[in-house]
């Protein structure tokens, strides 16, 4: 019997388990993007979008409790927009957020937080509360640390 005579044969649920079985097996060939393990690029590599991928990312994620006014991936310039305090009406906050380098360090994020009280002549700059652009900093940097660890190649 020919293998055209064998396949005539199979009829129904038989014929389906064998292509099924053979769509399988194909899936590890490198036609079906199964081939070879892809190399991922450090973020320093990352030049696509002008700066520091995981750096943008973690901005982003860190600040999204905030309206973001303008954010240039680019230029690495990220400005948000006044956010007033849930728990004092009078009193108001936004952030800057630049981003130098392509390097995941301290020395290429600078963060400014601004601060506004509400008085009878209208809203007035004050003093930020201490250590806020600090604070924001370091959640930046851990956020984009773990970004990078979770992006890392799987050895």
């Amino acid at each position: 019997m020919t293998v055209y005579g064998s396949i005539k044969k199979l009829t129904g649920n038989s014929m389906k388990v064998i292509i099924l079985g053979i769509i399988l097996s194909l899936g590890g060939c490198s036609m079906f993007g199964g081939g070879g393990a892809t190399k991922v690029k450090a973020a320093e590599e990352i030049f696509k979008i002008g700066v520091n991928a995981y750096l943008w990312q973690a901005s982003l994620d860190t600040l999204s409790f905030m309206p973001i006014r303008s954010a240039n991936q680019n230029s690495g310039v990220i400005l948000t927009e006044w956010e007033v305090d849930p728990y004092n009406k009078k009193q108001r906050s936004k952030v800057d957020v630049i981003i130098t380098g392509k390097r995941l360090t301290t020395e290429s994020l600078t963060v400014t937080v601004h601060r506004q009280k509400y008085t009878a002549r209208g809203w007035q700059d004050i003093d930020p509360r201490p250590g806020a652009a600090i604070n924001i900093s370091k959640a930046i940097l851990m956020q984009a640390r773990i970004l990078r660890r979770n992006n890392a190649p799987i050895k």
